[in-house]
């Protein structure tokens, strides 16, 4: 079945973690043995071969650069124009796997359904270019309000305003606080550009100010539930009901941490931890039972988001098993038209409506 990932960070697997996405993923790990540098080293999952395999043939790629002032530890860069000279990077990096024929940017209307319209009536072809959405995690590398244009000019069409921590637009994961009068002004310029709010990762504070000020298109591209894992990352059920209102999507999320209770960083097993699809089901299943349909949940994976099999479902070698959900949805009594709402139809759905 066609699929759609709401949330893939390509460009810092590629720049940040040298790999070459249009390899195998045994290539690239195997390129990747007896480095240390990271925890997920050799353990990825996500490639372009893979999400052919999968028919997976659109994702939202991100870019991502956070700003981090003196006292703030996290890494990052220590000005907004070192994190927008990064982000420039990651455009490049698109482009070059467009003019490779490996990538192909969906920015409007016409574009979605040109592709959608090849990855359906193609069937022959075992190449055909993933369709990537660009959006922005993190807008600290936003110099000036002036700045959004600019890279909505090169094909930026979805920001989330604050990554973890404290942010220049935004208060993230871990933090506290409100938005204020910059981050409202952020607001207003996306909403005139008509560019999606990526709600995901906004403290609550941030998240019901972003929605008080913001009267444009809103999803959560990789985001699970708090009454399953309790935890700041994750939407409260209060959260998610005022999400459905406005009619945005949630993307399932595959990091481990945010699948079960207890996770440590480092030490837990996702084996040890029952951590599988069935999981990420419990959590899109929970959203489900709120709307009391199967309108607003789709995939948002995260897969390779600085994390490998050491911290996603055991069932999961590739991203391509990704292609298990419909038998295992299948499993819990969802019909075919509501596995095909999740696997790719309601990302549609939003995109067509956003961008009529």
């Amino acid at each position: 079945m066609f699929a759609i990932d709401a949330h893939l960070d390509l460009s810092m697997n590629a720049l940040e973690w040298n790999r070459d996405l249009r390899k195998p993923i045994a290539e690239i790990n195997e390129r990747e043995k007896g480095l240390t540098d990271k925890p997920d080293r050799a353990k990825g999952v996500v490639s372009f071969p893979e999400l052919r395999k999968g028919n997976i043939g659109l994702v939202v790629g991100t870019q991502i650069a956070r700003y981090v002032a003196p006292d703030n530890l996290l890494p990052g860069w220590h000005s907004p124009e070192q994190a927008w000279a990064q982000t420039q990077g990651q455009v490049a990096w698109y482009k070059a796997m467009e003019e490779a024929g490996d990538m192909v940017q969906i920015n409007d209307l016409a574009s979605l359904e040109k592709h959608i319209k090849l990855w359906h009536d193609d069937t022959s072809n075992d190449n055909k270019p993933i369709g990537y959405i660009l959006s922005l995690e993190g807008a600290d590398s936003i110099v000036t309000i002036s700045h959004l244009e600019r890279a909505y000019n090169y094909g930026l069409r979805a920001v989330g305003p604050a990554h973890y921590g404290p942010g220049r637009y935004a208060q993230g994961t871990d933090a506290t606080g409100y938005m204020g009068s910059k981050g409202h002004e952020l607001l207003k310029e996306m909403e005139r550009l008509n560019i999606i709010l990526d709600a995901t990762h906004l403290c609550d504070d941030s998240f019901w100010e972003a929605l008080d000020h913001f009267n444009g298109n809103v999803w959560a591209s990789h985001n699970n539930c708090r009454a399953l894992v309790n935890h700041n990352r994750q939407f409260s059920d209060e959260q998610i009901k005022e999400l459905i209102n406005r009619g945005a999507v949630i993307g399932g999320a595959l990091d481990a941490w945010m699948m079960v209770p207890g996770w440590v960083r480092g030490k837990s097993n996702p084996k040890e931890m029952n951590c599988n699809l069935e999981v990420m089901i419990d959590h899109l299943d929970h959203i489900c039972q709120i709307a009391g349909n199967t309108l607003h949940v789709g995939i948002g994976s995260d897969l390779d988001g600085a994390f490998g099999r050491e911290q996603c479902p055991y069932d999961i070698e590739t991203i391509a098993d990704l292609q298990k959900l419909p038998a295992l949805l299948t499993k819990r009594g969802y019909k075919e038209t509501d596995i095909e709402n999740m696997m790719h139809g309601n990302w549609l759905r939003f995109l067509r409506n956003a961008w009529k």
